[in-house]
């Protein structure tokens, strides 16, 4: 470039145009090279020397000489279409160079049938040196990974071992990446710990190139690298005629193929045949036409469609939001929000927040005077001044900053943009400094450094050992736990070293839990347990462990397991092997604990059955088998008398005030009850009464569900088991034959422990009333209800169904009575006082349209302008005699030896 009157050259990170662009200007003075990327602009007035970004060249600009570097980018799926442009259409007027792998040639010659192919071959030696140890490396090493994680992993390693290294990654600012380098360059640290943002032609005097992994993230899914991409990272090692080494760091798991080992010394690597593309001058005549055109396909052999990059997923979501849209009048508008969609995301925020962010900006330049207000940026500027803070917290800052110096650079998107991107710069430079600082004393040990160089006695790495009770040694010394799947490192350790604790027992960790997930898919249904976790969720553990929590599924009965944070990490069969042994487990024990309730579904699927019934079989099982009566009053009302016998048969109990199913009231259905609806409504599971327990005195629940999920029902301060509460409501309507007012004996009541709040509570839930008292029964009548009362309370099984209470009319229900497993205990028989109770009845339920509006409370003001009436103009007292006995129940009564 430097041969001809003028030039320009496209290169794929600002990082190496910003390399470039200093050597340039060495040799043809600062006022003669311009410098353009997505975050800075360097172009003096008479520049006729141009290094840029692909995204940035001025390509409308007349140049001598243009150059593509790393042209084989074309087939990136974010950014190849913008490589492909500039291969069709970027032009010098005497020289155009497409510099890029031999891999190119195909496409080239397919699509630039005329252009010259001149293949330039690697002068030095490039050899694979095998997997080894960090503590092996040889000095001048570059040690990759592909991920922040394991940069820090490792860089903390060596500063323990080798007294430091220097740290390369993408999204560091140049000011803090030429810092690092020349940290490394100068001989200050023999290492360099970096991303795959060194393999992009950043020259570096290094050895030999070790890989941490052979795999890596790509924003979609985790893969193992294309042999070129191994090759261009591993091309770093050595420079010109000095040769160079790569290799995997021992331990990691990852090794390089023989046919991958061949290819990348040889410098054979597959062709390419395609390039990605993508409409370059769409038309704006509107939003519509414009996303069209930019998803067109090419209608050029060798071009594929580029996949959706950020910009166009940007702008399809601004097209969806109605602010955006109403400030589009004219073609130029969408030109503009087009301009304003490929902002680029620095911050690696997604799609999501970053359109919304982009649509921040868009009611700016949208509208009014179509710039950013000079007080909104310079008050996001002085939001990011701030130097404090970790390494991860600085990076985060300076990509934000690098957003607002993006901006700054659009000329017609401030004010004054000059000042702005100055004022940019220099925070930038600021925080870049500040983190340049930060990596140095992080990662850079100078007084072991100094030791190091005096005796290079090598260190070998840590040694880690798993104790029998989960305890985790490093070189003899406890740092951590294995709680479950998850380390926690000794909360004792020093902050500087938990990370390298940490790296180096998960390293470790990778063999001993693959073999626990294993032990977990292969174990018994006894060591499951369900339980509350930390929060009160309901969780899945296993030995005490836990797996996972339940969470909402497509019905109650089908809940779904969420694996916990640490389980999740697992990798391939581990966490499926956990996952589906979960999954197994719960739904056996609810087939178990829950049969009958999913059994009401089975009935809802059988055609024979009245549909009434199958409705309402559907309704009591989205309730877990439990629910009031009010509750399914409609349904009920629409079940024919003929019908019930089969939702009897399928086990539905016809309560006076609740509707269940015989078996969810047992202990096991009750837990799982109380589990399913608390995933369901993502809440804590509630504390359940004892399983013996039929009447709660000292108990609090938090609603009358949470009540009914229990199996009990309220009855005034207390509750009593919902199947004895209809069991009491039943004896009631015995005594009552046919008649409303009626005497009866409640020793069965007050054997259960209910008091005589609690027993009016539930009368009067019945439809009953207190009376006038009735004269005492035979002692006779007094022993059969206290030896029935006692033989209920001692059985282990939930008493089957028995009555029915229906519009004022009692039914008796064939009682299906549990077998009896010991002698009841001897009551010493007592005088016995019969109740007196009127039958009120129950109300039907209306809905609430037709509910009486209750009267609103008279004011004070009100009540003291009203004129009381007089003692003689006022309603009489209605008086209430009580009912005479009829013959049948006189006749009745003188052949049991009763008086009534």
């Amino acid at each position: 470039m430097c041969a001809h009157s003028s030039g320009m050259i496209g290169f794929p990170l600002r990082l190496l145009a910003r390399e470039i662009y200093d050597r340039v200007v060495a040799l043809k003075g600062v006022q003669n090279v311009a410098l353009i990327t997505g975050e800075e602009r360097i172009e003096p007035p008479q520049a006729r020397w141009y290094c840029c970004t692909v995204e940035s060249m001025p390509i409308q600009k007349d140049f001598a000489f243009v150059a593509i570097d790393e042209a084989q980018l074309g087939a990136d799926p974010e950014r190849g279409h913008i490589f492909t442009d500039r291969i069709l259409h970027a032009r010098g007027r005497e020289e155009t160079m497409i510099l890029g792998s031999e891999s190119l040639r195909p496409i080239i010659r397919a699509l630039l049938p005329d252009a010259e192919i001149i293949s330039r071959p690697r002068f030095s030696t490039l050899s694979y040196a095998g997997a080894k140890k960090l503590s092996r490396l040889p000095k001048r090493s570059a040690i990759v990974a592909f991920s922040i994680e394991q940069v820090y992993a490792v860089a903390e390693t060596l500063r323990r071992m080798r007294g430091g290294a220097a740290v390369v990654m993408g999204a560091l600012s140049p000011r803090t990446r030429n810092a690092q380098v020349a940290m490394f360059q100068s001989g200050e640290v023999d290492y360099l710990v970096a991303t795959d943002a060194i393999g992009m032609g950043l020259n570096l005097d290094v050895a030999h190139v070790a890989f941490v992994s052979l795999s890596k993230f790509d924003g979609s899914r985790r893969r193992r690298l294309t042999v070129a991409e191994m090759a261009q990272i591993a091309g770093r090692a050595g420079r010109h005629q000095r040769d160079g080494s790569f290799g995997t760091l021992a331990g990691e798991g990852s090794e390089f193929t023989p046919e991958e080992v061949l290819a990348i010394e040889g410098h054979s690597f597959p062709r390419l045949d395609w390039l990605y593309w993508r409409e370059a001058k769409p038309r704006f005549n509107d939003i519509a036409t414009l996303i069209a055109d930019l998803e067109k396909k090419p209608h050029r052999s060798g071009l594929l469609p580029a996949p959706k990059a950020i910009d166009l997923l940007v702008l399809k979501r601004l097209a969806e939001m109605p602010d955006v849209k109403a400030l589009i009048r004219h073609q130029v508008d969408v030109a503009r929000l087009w301009e304003v969609a490929s902002l680029p995301d620095f911050r690696q925020m997604g799609e999501e927040h970053h359109s919304r962010f982009v649509a921040s900006l868009w009611q700016y330049l949208g509208q009014n005077k179509r710039v950013i207000p000079q007080g909104v940026y310079a008050s996001e500027l002085a939001r990011l001044d701030n130097i404090q803070g970790d390494v991860d917290t600085l990076s985060a800052r300076i990509a934000a900053v690098r957003t607002w110096t993006y901006i700054a650079h659009r000329s017609d998107w401030l004010t004054n943009p000059p000042a702005m991107a100055e004022r940019a710069r220099a925070l930038e430079e600021k925080l870049s400094d500040a983190l340049h600082d930060a990596l140095r004393q992080r990662f850079v040990d100078k007084r072991t450094s100094m030791l190091l160089r005096k005796n290079a006695k090598d260190v070998g790495l840590l040694p880690v050992e798993i104790q029998a009770d989960t305890h985790v040694l490093v070189d003899g010394e406890d740092i951590g736990t294995l709680q479950g799947f998850a380390f926690r490192v000794d909360p004792a350790a020093k902050a500087s070293d938990r990370k390298l604790l940490l790296a180096a027992a998960e390293r470790h960790l990778a063999a001993y839990l693959r073999q626990k997930a294993k032990d977990v898919s292969m174990a018994e249904d006894s060591e499951f347990s369900l339980a509350a976790d930390g929060e009160g969720k309901p969780a899945i553990f296993w030995q005490g462990e836990i797996l996972g929590a339940l969470t909402k599924g497509r019905t109650l009965l089908q809940p779904t397991f969420s694996p916990v944070k640490a389980v999740a990490g697992l990798e391939g069969d581990a966490l499926r092997e956990i996952t589906t042994r979960a999954e197994s487990w719960i739904a056996g024990q609810l087939a178990k604990a829950m049969g009958g309730i999913i059994g009401l579904l089975d009935l809802a699927q059988q055609a024979d059955v009245d549909g009434n019934v199958r409705a309402l079989a559907v309704r009591l099982a989205d309730e877990g088998g439990i629910a009031g009566r009010h509750y399914l009053a409609d349904a009920i009302a629409a079940l024919p008398k003929e019908a019930r016998g089969a939702a009897r048969k399928g086990g539905i109990v016809f309560g006076a005030l609740d509707i269940y199913h015989h078996a969810a009231l047992k202990p096991a259905a009750a837990k799982w009850r109380a589990a399913l609806f608390a995933a369901r409504d993502n809440r804590a599971m509630p504390e359940l009464p004892p399983e013996s327990a039929v009447h709660l005195k000292a108990w609090i629940f938090a609603s009358a569900s949470e009540a009914r999920n229990a199996g009990y029902r309220r009855i005034g301060d207390e509750y009593v088991r919902i199947d004895l509460a209809e069991r009491v409501i039943k004896k009631a309507h015995e005594a009552r034959g046919q008649g409303n007012l009626f005497g009866m004996d409640m020793a069965f009541a007050t054997s259960l422990g209910i008091s005589e709040n609690g027993l009016k509570a539930l009368m009067r839930d019945a439809g009953f009333r207190p009376a006038e008292k009735a004269p005492e029964p035979q002692a006779e009548v007094v022993a059969e209800t206290v030896s029935e009362a006692v033989e209920i309370v001692a059985a282990e099984s939930v008493p089957a169904p028995e009555a029915e209470v229906e519009e004022g009319t009692a039914t008796a229900e064939v009682a299906k009575s549990a077998p009896e497993e010991a002698a009841p205990p001897v009551i010493e028989l007592q005088a016995v006082t019969l109740t007196h109770w009127r039958w009120v009845g129950l109300p039907k339920p209306r809905p609430p349209e037709q509910r009486p509006q209750r009267a609103k409370p008279q004011s004070q003001a009100a009540r003291a302008t009203s004129k009381p009436r007089p003692k003689n103009e006022r309603e009489p007292l209605v008086t209430t005699q009580t009912a005479q006995p009829s013959s049948l129940a006189l006749q009745l009564a003188a052949l049991k030896g009763l008086k009534l």
